[in-house]
């Protein structure tokens, strides 16, 4: 049913593909790059501009009403001889898990910065998560033409933030309202960009004024290049000429091992420097080809295997991404890592263990198809139709098969109550919450036992609002909504035995379990562990299972407020059990009983979420937003200046930051930003634990 490369040929070779994708923090320009790579690669005939609500890659409503990226597109387009195949993210920290998913199967990434703010939180946590996945990088300092713009100092930023290896390969001829165009340091032309459009390219003489910045800039552009290659090193110490093939080659070679930074400039906006980050795309990120073979797991024996990224080996493709579909139904996004796929075969399911018939093979162009009979390795494609795929799950080849790498997503930190408004309202608001769910790996939802109400969880208060706006109108959900709720979690803090017994006697067969658990605080973020530590049969091994279960059912439900436990290692070390009438059940009760009985000893605390925070605002605001984040238990971290404006890094609890937009504009005369984002959980003081506790049990 897969078909091998001889019977299929390629419309191009796979040394010319390019999967990227274009990360940034929020509003650095990374749409208008991608709208103006689109326009120049002739996929789009016109401009779309985020601030009209035209862009073509924010097609979603709730896009284009706040002016923001939300979920990531995909959508391929050709330049010179080369097939781009781009994912453009969401900067917002809300909706992380689309840059998440998009890093873990892209092989290469573009970094857009603002060319006045520089490195921005976000920035960093997206640099991060790009080095995690070992995706090699180009940068691109953007909005140079705005006021305030510098580029040596966004530079510096990158060096200082990010990766002492990023090395200037471009400087622009003038900032800000000046901003004309840049110099190549590897051609040593000055190029300006001419026509309605700034389509045409024009390659001049470096101005005199410049002439000596430029010759400078080089000679440390031929220093750090030479520095990773002894022929080239040889070279530059003897003083030879190196010419730009040959700067080039092992520019390109230590890109892809992430060793080098290559950062272009420019103004998306203002139509000047795109077509060199394109050039720039092709020359020097990594085809399919350049990568290690992909590795994974036989499902068979658990042994690591590898796939060579090729059209003539097995099939296996990774899907990243389910998306909703009107009018063509559940979208199943993937890259395919080796092989190829034939509309109308079967692939396998490696984590389901199921077969998926191939109905259709889509090329996604935001939010348009392009039906395809067939795919190759290297391409990001979606499918029609499947059953029981869901993101992170691998397809492959049958009598070939492999488990690749999971993509993990962080865990939400903030829940609300739902509750529809009418009884036909109460039927679609599950089916709603089901499809959104499998679409958002970091939206949850679940029902309070206690209170029979829906609880939804997602990762900040603008991505429920998004959920919930999107219930509203792609489901036409009418629903209450409560007040936003803070995540909390419990853990222990000391190391502590206890005992479990449960048995009942009524007559026939009984029950019997019986168990000792020692329980230990592990360090933040480390999760749960179970260890079995039972020696000589005191507790049958069939039983184990069970008590591992009761256990994890235990810590969903904490011993101050009810909230869920992390963070614990649960050790089975004794018990013991009745030849009849001991069962699964009475273990699991049992092992319940225990957990419940040690944590209460073990010197349990309640966690709340921490937020990091950066707040931009105008200098003469600075004591008043100061003040308020000390009333919010915020801990300042730095404050630094940027142009006529103070910036303070601090780090606050989530339940003091709601409403905290409205705060900061009523406080600055509306001229403060912000932006927020996880960082960690930390104890909650003991005053605040009792409030916590009693509005719990309210």
């Amino acid at each position: 049913m897969l078909i091998s490369q001889d019977k299929m040929p390629r419309k191009y070779p796979i040394e010319k593909t390019r999967d990227i994708g274009i990360i940034a923090h929020i509003d650095a320009g990374k749409t208008t790059v991608t709208e103006r790579i689109l326009f120049y690669t002739g996929i789009s005939h016109k401009i779309g501009e985020v601030h009209d609500g035209q862009a073509i890659m924010d097609w979603m409503v709730q896009e284009k009403e706040r002016g923001i990226t939300i979920t990531s597109a995909a959508t391929t387009c050709r330049w010179r001889e080369y097939w781009i195949n781009i994912i453009d993210t969401p900067g917002h920290i809300d909706f992380t898990v689309e840059v998440q998913r998009s890093l873990r199967v892209l092989d290469g990434a573009v970094v857009v910065f603002d060319g006045v703010a520089g490195v921005e939180p976000q920035s960093e946590t997206v640099w991060r998560q790009a080095d995690r996945f070992n995706v090699p990088r180009i940068c691109f300092i953007n909005k140079l033409d705005r006021i305030g713009a510098n580029f040596k100092k966004s530079f510096q930023s990158i060096l200082d933030k990010l990766s002492p290896n990023a090395l200037v390969l471009q400087i622009p001829i003038g900032q800000e309202s000046k901003f004309e165009g840049m110099i190549d340091l590897l051609k040593m032309k000055a190029l300006y960009f001419e026509g309605d459009f700034g389509q045409n390219v024009a390659e001049k003489e470096i101005p005199d004024n410049l002439r000596e910045k430029s010759e400078k800039a080089r000679e440390k552009l031929i220093e750090k290049v030479a520095a990773e290659d002894e022929v080239l090193l040889e070279k530059f110490l003897a003083k030879k000429q190196i010419s730009e093939q040959e700067l080039k080659k092992v520019l390109r070679k230590n890109t892809l091992k992430c060793k080098l930074v290559p950062v272009f400039c420019g103004s998306a906006l203002k139509n000047k420097g795109v077509q060199l980050l394109l050039d720039a795309i092709c020359d020097y990120l990594p085809s399919p080809q350049d990568l290690p073979p992909v590795e994974g797991t036989d499902p068979k024996t658990g042994e690591t295997i590898e796939r060579k990224m090729d059209d003539s080996e097995p099939f296996s493709a990774l899907v990243f991404k389910i998306a909703a579909d009107p009018y063509v139904g559940t979208l199943n996004y993937f890259r395919i890592y080796s092989g190829t796929l034939t509309k109308g075969s079967y692939a396998w399911n490696s984590v389901s263990g199921e077969k998926e018939r191939i109905g259709r093979i889509l090329k996604m162009h935001a939010n348009t198809r392009q039906d395809l009979d067939e795919a190759f390795t290297g391409d990001i494609v979606a499918a029609v139709g499947f059953k029981n795929t869901s993101t992170g799950h691998t397809l492959c080849d049958e009598k070939n098969p492999i488990l690749l790498e999971k993509i993990t997503f962080p865990e939400p930190v903030i829940s609300i109550r739902i509750e529809p408004k009418s009884k036909e309202d109460q039927e679609k608001l599950i089916l709603s919450l089901k499809k959104l769910s499998e679409e958002d790996p970091t939206f949850r939802q679940k029902e309070d036992i206690e209170t029979g109400e829906t609880i939804i969880s997602g990762m900040g208060e603008l991505h429920l609002d998004v959920l919930v706006d999107r219930m509203r109108r792609e489901f036409n959900v009418e629903a209450n909504i409560g007040k936003p709720q803070v995540a909390y979690k419990e853990t222990i803090c000391e190391e502590m035995k206890a005992e479990g017994k449960y048995i009942r006697q009524s007559g026939g067969r009984g029950q019997y379990g019986h168990v000792w658990l020692k329980v230990k605080p592990k360090e933040r973020g480390e999760g749960f562990e179970f260890i079995n530590a039972i020696k000589g049969g005191t507790i049958p091994q069939e039983f184990i299972p069970a008590v591992q279960k009761g256990v994890k059912e235990a810590m969903d439900k904490g011993v101050i407020a009810g909230y869920p436990m992390v963070d614990i290692e649960v050790t089975l070390y004794d018990g013991s059990f009745h030849e009849v009438d001991s069962s699964e059940i009475a273990f699991k009760i049992a092992s319940s009983q225990a957990l419940q009985e040690a944590s209460k000893k073990a010197r349990p605390i309640i966690l709340e979420p921490i937020m990091k925070l950066e707040v931009v605002i105008p200098s003469e605001f600075f004591g008043d937003v100061i003040g308020d984040l000390n009333r919010r238990r915020g801990v300042i971290e730095e404050t630094k200046d940027r142009v006529n404006l103070k910036i303070i890094d601090a780090k606050t609890p989530l339940s003091e930051m709601f409403g905290y937009a409205t705060s900061l504009r009523s406080l600055t005369q509306g001229r403060g930003t912000f932006t927020m984002e996880f960082d960690n959980y930390d104890k909650v003081p003991e005053g605040i634990t009792q409030e916590i506790i009693e509005g719990k049990r309210k």
